[in-house]
């Protein structure tokens, strides 16, 4: 397919003549003529090959006289057969070999099976170091940039001058239904691009990275996408021509690109881009016989492009149902600062834990922490509706322990995930007199009922850190009849911290010392009262991460304003 030429674009190199010759056979595949051009080609005299079965004296690699007689057959049927041919006769160089039916003065067809047969020495192919490479390559990230990137490196200089890569917008997207239309353009997004100057600003002035452009009907770059088919063409389209030398701001860079290559990139039978090559004056033009390198190559890549592309996807989708199920701490009520961290384990995105605050009348506030057991999209559903039955419950006020006592009955209706581990905690600033009078002013309350869950931690001003140890009751899902409540005091400056066991637990880890770790990371992040909450939440989570081997989930909750006083419990 050609596009539109710009004024002064340069005709592409012809093929120089001493690589080309032709021949003539009859339908027994017998060599009739033999020219000089022939004999220079292949460097044998017609003497050693008139007369004498082309398969004998020529084609004499492996397999190499059976497609010489298969070829006979379909110029018997009036066809023409094409094919790239290396080894025996013809050496290490590549040929490009085509057979067409031989027609002669006053006869309709010069016979059954004759033939003329078209030599030509092909343009060096890539070896096969150059598709082992594009193997290793683009086969080790699902990082969808970097794997066009590389795919674009092994194309240049190796296959092509320049080479771009880019992906169907809409396969980027959940509008994965979206069909090519007849009269309309297609919006890509360029992901790569390689030009053989080496130096990436030229690409990225070209055509910079993440941009979306429209192919319009008549380019190649639809038509490639659009029909599933390479298309090789000699001059740029006028709209790419335009754009290009619009972007670039020299013409004459442009116009030295004289062939031009469009290959679909196409995965489990869906075209989900497109890579485009261009080489300039200086380099053959692209042809017919380097279309099945230009095909393996853009198999590969489709490959790599599309595992990366879904990997994306999912990523992204997983994401955004996290930022959904775990939605960012609210504003705390007054006299009470809140902060929270989750950080997924392993190539998860989404997991079990989940984290919430709710606001209640008079100044109080529930905070729930659970894990639903498992990993990956199950626990996720699991935690999805434990984390929203609890939102609902502590909305309508009941104490810790009955709230526990409601979603134990509700997970033996989830089958995804059927144990799950819970603590709640339901703060409120204190009224009687005898906390004030004990704590201070600005003193809190905090009811606490916990379900197998880790033990809370409260974090005195100054930075001592204490543990908890509260009635530990059973996961939920066992059928516990009864959880206990356990009401502790916090003075002003107090942090209590409620967590999820991937922070303080794994196989090369005791959990005694991952709560002691915990507790000294605790002490440290907050040991000067104006340390910013979120800040220490974030440097605690950070440290133990490293030794994680599951889903991490921290919650602080400060009191205001400082004070000296330490919690009791009752």
């Amino acid at each position: 397919m050609n596009g539109d030429a710009r004024p002064g674009l340069p005709r592409r190199r012809e093929p120089d003549l001493g690589d080309l010759a032709a021949f003539t056979v009859d339908p027994a595949g017998l060599v009739t003529s033999w020219p000089d051009s022939a004999a220079r080609l292949t460097g044998q005299p017609a003497e050693q090959v008139v007369g004498h079965e082309v398969g004998d004296v020529l084609l004499t690699g492996p397999g190499q006289h059976a497609l010489a007689r298969r070829a006979l057959v379909e110029v018997a049927m009036g066809k023409a057969w094409t094919e790239t041919v290396a080894g025996g006769r013809l050496g290490d160089g590549r040929f490009t070999i085509r057979w067409e039916p031989l027609y002669s003065p006053g006869a309709h067809r010069g016979g059954p099976g004759a033939a003329m047969v078209t030599l030509r020495r092909a343009w060096p192919q890539p070896s096969p170091r150059w598709l082992a490479d594009a193997g290793i390559a683009g086969g080790g990230t699902l990082d969808l940039g970097q794997t066009a990137a590389e795919i674009a490196e092994i194309a240049v200089p190796a296959f092509a001058d320049a080479a771009g890569v880019y992906v169907a917008e809409h396969m980027l997207t959940a509008d994965e239904a979206a069909y090519l239309r007849a009269g309309q353009g297609v919006a890509a997004r360029h992901l790569a691009g390689r030009l053989a100057d080496g130096v990436p600003a030229n690409t990225d002035i070209l055509i910079p990275v993440g941009e979306v452009i429209i192919f319009d009907p008549d380019t190649p770059g639809f038509q490639a996408m659009r029909t599933g088919q390479p298309v090789l063409y000699d001059r740029l389209d006028q709209q790419s021509a335009e754009w290009a030398s619009h972007r670039r701001g020299d013409s004459q860079a442009v116009a030295r690109y004289t062939s031009f290559l469009a290959m679909p990139l196409t995965a489990q039978g869906t075209v989900v881009g497109c890579l485009m090559f261009g080489r300039t004056t200086a380099s053959p033009p692209f042809s017919q016989g380097e279309l099945l390198h230009a095909e393996e190559l853009a198999s590969r890549a489709a490959v790599r492009i599309d595992n990366a592309r879904l990997y994306h996807r999912e990523r992204r989708t997983a994401q955004a149902l996290q930022q959904g199920l775990l939605p960012r701490i609210p504003d705390a009520p007054p006299g009470l600062e809140i902060a929270g961290q989750y950080l997924a384990v392993g190539a998860n995105v989404v997991g079990g834990d989940w984290q919430d605050v709710i606001a209640l009348p008079r100044g109080r506030a529930a905070i729930v922490v659970g894990d639903a057991m498992g990993h990956g999209p199950e626990a996720a559903a699991a935690m999805a509706q434990l984390r929203s039955a609890a939102h609902v419950l502590a909305d309508l006020e009941l104490p810790p322990a009955q709230l526990l006592r409601s979603l134990d009955r509700m997970i033996a209706e989830i089958t995804t995930s059927p144990f799950a581990t819970c603590i709640c905690a339901v703060t409120a600033p204190a009224v009687s007199a005898d906390i004030v009078n004990d704590l201070g002013a600005g003193s809190w309350s905090c009811t606490i009922s916990r379900a197998g869950h880790p033990p809370p931690v409260v974090i005195m001003p100054g930075g001592e850190a204490r543990l908890l140890d509260l009635p530990a009751g059973l996961p939920l899902g066992l059928g516990e009849e009864c959880f206990e409540e356990t009401v502790i005091r916090l003075p002003a400056g107090a942090t209590l911290a409620l967590y999820t066991d991937g922070l303080v637990e794994n196989r090369s880890r005791s959990i005694d010392d991952g709560l002691a770790e915990l507790r000294a990371a605790l002490s440290a992040a907050l040991a000067t009262p104006d340390t910013p909450l979120d800040a220490a939440c974030k440097a605690v989570t950070r440290q133990l991460f490293k030794h994680g081997e599951d889903d991490i989930t921290l919650v602080l909750a400060r009191i205001r304003p400082n004070s000296p006083e330490g919690p009791t419990a009752r």
